[in-house]
């Protein structure tokens, strides 16, 4: 039992504080999972729950003093193990940030306990260092930190600071330049929040899109710059260990198991909760979970295969034009230090913010669909300016009829409108081969376009999830046990209230012995009325 003691305290050193319940117990329980024989979940929750219960108890007593309750350090004394960390929160709801001073080329711990702020170097109840400066994700600036909590005037001071500053570095539509200030400003309170949009700049070379990462990455919360050159291995360690802000740019990379991975990060990344499994090691493979959940900004020049992980995006069409002249071609010197002053300021509102911060229910718009709701939903419930809101809103319905128009481009929605035209002619019951030849009867003379049964069969089984159902003559999709389906459907692929373009040659009917059926075996169904009664 004391070796299983052991295991747990191991893997809940290697895992933040506030991550113990979700990955620290999920990591138990994998562990469990490799060890013959395993214990059952019952048992080692309790002996997970126990060793909790003493570190947390122990920590307390060392955390809390009866007076102030500050933290307690000795800046003096050298810890026996290193750990390092960039961000926690103590039990006793002090909020804790890595600070670096590239001038003096050190790093502490600033820590806010709800109304002053303190700089320490190290938390001794936790035994918890910040990463050293001589730290190359910390040198090489590949991660980006405050080097102090810098007060600000008001919070629509800030807001207009971090648009005046996008303004003037970055060539972008108005709207998405306050989408982007509002973005830069979410990714700071982030970890309140269950699920997030991503940032994108889609475009080809010389658009703009590095500088569109440069001049936005650089004042989000802990942003983490990695180049299109990086192989993924290291940014699933990077987003783990530090939780910022991935900037990413050429996201779209050539390489199929690269591109895995990256899509891996992208649709695990946007909910709290998923971690990416990875097997890693030599000889014998350890499993390994990541957390990848942050906030997101890249750069691609391509759309992404997946309709749905394109639904995670609040995209600006990056268009090779003309810059304004007041655009500087080169970054100027002060750069940095402008990222710096904005950075110091949105740390001292992360701290004053944090605890108030959450998802807003009023937000949702019913008219959306959920995916979509779900990434405007946090944005929305930081804006207070009911014009931005509504921009956004209206931005976002548009982007909701733009799907549905492309998802009525495809294969799925022709094989769907095929359905309705037989349903509409007289066939409540029409056979799959009846529906494949409706359907190729309408590509005309291309045969490479037309599809056989069994592929008609398996995007009706499959992709549009009706139930055919077997009869004499062959399988059937009928409309009665199918009908909210088929209304879904209609809805999801746009066609609920407009009917094709039809003509003679539009229905082909392969039922023998039906008094409809024309001496060319074809149907007129100019006319067709798509409402289901």
């Amino acid at each position: 039992m004391n070796t299983l003691q052991n295991i747990i305290i191991e893997i809940l050193d290697s895992t933040p504080r506030e991550r113990w319940q979700d990955d620290g117990w999920w990591k138990v329980k994998m562990w469990n999972g490799n060890h013959t024989p395993p214990l059952k979940e019952a048992d080692l929750r309790v002996i997970f729950d126990e060793v909790v219960s003493e570190i947390e108890s122990q920590n307390i007593s060392d955390v809390e003093d009866d007076s102030d309750k500050k933290t307690s350090i000795r800046s003096n004394k050298k810890p026996e193990k290193d750990r390092f960390t960039v961000s926690t929160i103590l039990q006793n709801g002090q909020i804790v940030e890595l600070v670096y001073s590239e001038k003096n080329q050190e790093t502490k711990f600033a820590v806010f306990d709800g109304d002053n702020v303190d700089y320490i170097g190290w938390i001794e109840a936790l035994n918890l260092s910040p990463y050293p400066a001589t730290n190359h994700l910390v040198s090489k600036k590949v991660v980006r930190f405050p080097s102090k909590a810098e007060e600000y005037d008001s919070d629509k001071e800030l807001i207009q600071a971090i648009q005046e500053f996008i303004h003037k570095y970055l060539d972008i539509s108005p709207f998405f330049e306050r989408i982007a200030t509002y973005y830069a400003l979410f990714t700071w309170i982030y970890d309140r929040f269950n699920e997030l949009p991503y940032l994108r700049a889609l475009g080809d070379y010389g658009s703009g899109k590095s500088r569109f990462l440069q001049v936005i990455g650089s004042i989000c919360y802990k942003p983490i710059f990695a180049g299109g050159a990086t192989t993924t291995s290291p940014i699933f360690r990077i987003i783990d260990d530090f939780r910022g802000t991935l900037v990413l740019d050429e996201a779209d990379y050539r390489f199929s198991d690269t591109t895995t991975d990256i899509t891996k990060i992208l649709n695990s990344g946007y909910q709290k909760g998923s971690p990416v499994l990875r097997s890693e090691g030599k000889g014998i493979f350890e499993i390994k979970s990541y957390d990848v959940f942050c906030p997101k900004i890249i750069a691609t020049r391509k759309l992404f295969g997946d309709p749905a992980l394109e639904s995670r995006f609040i995209i600006e069409e990056m268009d090779k034009k003309n810059l304004r002249e007041d655009i500087p071609i080169n970054l100027p010197e002060d750069f940095e230090q402008e990222t710096l002053s904005l950075r110091n300021k949105l740390l001292m509102w992360r701290f004053r913010n944090f605890k108030g911060a959450g998802l807003k229910q009023e937000v949702i718009d019913r008219t959306l669909e959920p995916r979509l709701n779900q990434i405007i939903m946090p944005i929305l419930s930081i804006i207070k300016d009911d014009e931005i809101k509504s921009e956004l809103k209206c931005f976002i319905k548009s982007y909701n009829a733009q799907l549905v128009v492309d998802r009525g481009m495809g294969l799925e929605s022709e094989v769907l409108e095929s359905i309705l035209i037989c349903i509409a002619s007289g066939y409540p019951e029409p056979l799959v081969k009846q529906i494949t030849n409706t359907y190729n009867a309408n590509q005309g003379d291309n045969d490479r376009d037309k599809l056989t049964y069994k592929k008609v069969g398996g995007i009706i089984r499959k992709s549009l999830k009706l139930k055919p159902r077997r009869s004499n003559e062959g399988f059937v999709v009928s409309e009665l046990e199918n009908r909210g389906k088929l209304n879904s459907l209609k809805r999801k692929f746009g066609i609920e209230d407009r009917a094709p373009v039809v003509n003679n040659m539009n229905v082909v009917n392969v039922v023998e012995n039906k008094e409809t059926e024309s001496k060319e075996g074809e149907i007129d169904v100019s006319k067709i009325d798509f409402s289901f009664k």
